[in-house]
C-alpha cells in the first residue's frame, strides 16, 4: 500500500498488543479484509450489473434472501432472522447504531442543471421551539414548506421542487417506522427485554444533521408509539462524536494522504482507468470536466444516481439531448466503483485503522463507558438508540475491522448487545451486523459472538485509550 506522507503515520501508533484484566494477549494491529470482488479492482472496472446488490427498491426482489445487501434499506434486526443467544446467557444491555434512511441527494451531489422535479409536499418538516414547563406559552406546530420564488435570481439551478436537499423521503420515512417496529418486536415482543414504555431505561440520540432527527421520530413511534414528547439526544456542533464532528487534523490528513483527494497511485488507479466513464457522465449531467469535487471520487455520481433508483425514479438525460441519458450499465459500474472506494478508504489500506480510531475514537470510547456503567449499575439505561450517518458507521467497521466492507447503505445497523452468563459471573458481548453475527478480521475479536466484555473493552481502550485519552493524544500531535 501506498505510504502515508513522511511523518504522518508517526504522530500516534497504538501497540500491536496489550494486556488486559484476563490476562489475555489483545491485538490491536489492522489486518486485512477477505478479498472479495469489492475490493478486486479488475472485476470491479471489468465486470457487470452489482453482483446480487440492490439498489433499486426498499423492498427486495420476490425470493431473494432477507440479509441480501439493499442500498435502499439495508436489512437489520428483526424477529423472522434474529440469532437468539445458547440458553444460560441473560440479556443485560443492548445499543444500536443504524444510518438515516432514504433520502433526497445532498445539494452538493445535484447536476448543474436538473429537468427533474423531487416532490416532498406529502411530508411536513417540523421545526419549532416548545417551553417545557406546562406553565408556558405554548407553540404552535409549525412546519417547513419548502418553494422557490421565480423572482429569486440565485433559486437553485439543480433539482427543483419542494423537497430540502437532503430530506428523509416518504418512503425513507415509511422505512425508519418499520424499522423501529421490528426492533421492538425482538427486543420487546420476542426477548421480553425492553419496556413497555420508555421511561428512564431508554434513549435515543442523533446528530445535529436534521435528517437523523427526522428518522428518528419515525422508528420512536414504530416503537412505543408515545403520546407524550420524547427527547432526543444531542452533542453540541463541532464536538459531536456520533456523526462525526470534532476536531482532529491528523486524522483528516492521514486519510486524505492515501484516500479521497491524494494522489497516491493505489487510490488514483482506478480514478484514471475510469476516465471514459467520467467523460461520458460528465456529457450528460452538465458537471465541469475540471471540477475536482466530482472526480476525486465517485460519492457524487454514486449518490445522485442511487437516491434516484431507490425512489424508482429514471436515470438522468441530458437537459438539452434527451438521447444522451446515463445507461443502467454506467450506473452499475459507478455502484461497484463506489463499494471498491469504501472499501479501500476503510478496510484495505493499512493506514485505515488509525485514521477511524482518530476520527471515531471518542463515540467507541463513550460507547465502552456506556458499558462499563451499566454493568456496575450505575445508570438505569438499558437501551440506546443513535441515528448517524455512512461515514459513522463506516468508521465504525473499520475500528471492528470488519471481515468484508461495503459502502454502508440506508438503514445500516450495528447493534452491541452485553449478556452474563447464569452465575451472572462474567459479562459477554455479541455485536451483530445487518442483523447477524459481525465477522471481524482482527483474530483477538473474530466472530463477536459472546466474546469475554473484558477482552472487547481492552480492545477498544487499546486503540482510543479510556476516556478517548489516546484519541486526545493523537489529534493534538
Amino acid at each position: 500500500m501506498y505510504p502515508p506522507k513522511v511523518g504522518l503515520a508517526l504522530l500516534w501508533l497504538p501497540p500491536a498488543v496489550a494486556q488486559n484484566s484476563t490476562n489475555a494477549t489483545i491485538d490491536l494491529d489492522w489486518h486485512a479484509p477477505e478479498k472479495s470482488w469489492i475490493n478486486d479492482l479488475s472485476k470491479v472496472l471489468h465486470g457487470t450489473g452489482t453482483n446480487g446488490f440492490v439498489f433499486n427498491s426498499s423492498v427486495l426482489p420476490s425470493g431473494t434472501p432477507y440479509g441480501t445487501y439493499n442500498w435502499c434499506n439495508m436489512p437489520h434486526v428483526r424477529s423472522e432472522e434474529y440469532p437468539r443467544a445458547a440458553e444460560g446467557y441473560r440479556l443485560e444491555y443492548v445499543e444500536v447504531i443504524h444510518r438515516h434512511h432514504k433520502r433526497t441527494p445532498y445539494a452538493s451531489n445535484t447536476f448543474p442543471r436538473e429537468s427533474y422535479r423531487w416532490e416532498c409536499s406529502d411530508q411536513g418538516l417540523f421545526y419549532y421551539g416548545q417551553p417545557l414547563n406546562p406553565a408556558g406559552n405554548s407553540s404552535a406546530k409549525t412546519y417547513w414548506s419548502v418553494f422557490t420564488s421565480d423572482t429569486n435570481p440565485f433559486a437553485p439551478s439543480g433539482f427543483n421542487g419542494t423537497c430540502q436537499f437532503p430530506q428523509i423521503t416518504r418512503e425513507g420515512l415509511d422505512d425508519s417506522w418499520q424499522h423501529g417496529k421490528d426492533l421492538y418486536g425482538v427486543y420487546h415482543a420476542l426477548l421480553k427485554f425492553l419496556p413497555d414504555d420508555i421511561g428512564d431505561k431508554v434513549t435515543y440520540r442523533v446528530t445535529n444533521n436534521v435528517i437523523t432527527s427526522q428518522v428518528a421520530g419515525m422508528v420512536i413511534h414504530g416503537m412505543y408509539q408515545p403520546e407524550d414528547n420524547v427527547p432526543l439526544r444531542i452533542q453540541p456542533i463541532g464536538v459531536d462524536s456520533l456523526e462525526p464532528s470534532y476536531p482532529c487534523p491528523a486524522a483528516s490528513a492521514l486519510s486524505s494522504s492515501y484516500g479521497v483527494g491524494s494522489t497516491a497511485p493505489n487510490w488514483t488507479a482506478h480514478l484514471t482507468a475510469s476516465k471514459p466513464l467520467f467523460d461520458s457522465l460528465d456529457s450528460i449531467s452538465g458537471v465541469p470536466s475540471n471540477s475536482n469535487e466530482w472526480h476525486r471520487s465517485f460519492d457524487h455520481y454514486y449518490d445522485n444516481l442511487s437516491a434516484r433508483q431507490c425512489h424508482a425514479k429514471e436515470l438522468p438525460c441530458n437537459i438539452n439531448d434527451s438521447s444522451k441519458c446515463v445507461t443502467q450499465a454506467q450506473a452499475d459500474t459507478v455502484y461497484r466503483l463506489g463499494q471498491y472506494e469504501y472499501s479501500f478508504i476503510y478496510r484495505d489500506a493499512p493506514q485505515s485503522l488509525q485514521a477511524s480510531t482518530g476520527s471515531y475514537g471518542v463515540f467507541l470510547a463513550e460507547l465502552a463507558q456506556n458499558l462499563r456503567d451499566r454493568i456496575a449499575g450505575k445508570n438505569p439505561v438499558i437501551y440506546r438508540h443513535n441515528v448517524a450517518h455512512d461515514g459513522s458507521i463506516s468508521r465504525l467497521l473499520s475500528i471492528l475491522q470488519i471481515d468484508v466492507m461495503v459502502w454502508v447503505g440506508m438503514g445500516s445497523e450495528v447493534v452491541f448487545e452485553i449478556y452474563s452468563d447464569a452465575n451472572n459471573a462474567k459479562k459477554y458481548i455479541r455485536i451483530l451486523w445487518g442483523g447477524q453475527v459481525l465477522q471481524s478480521s482482527n483474530p483477538t475479536l473474530g466472530k463477536i459472538d459472546m466474546l469475554d466484555l473484558d477482552i472487547f473493552l481492552a480492545y477498544i481502550d487499546g486503540l482510543v485509550g479510556k476516556g478517548a485519552s489516546k484519541v486526545v493524544g493523537f489529534c493534538k500531535s
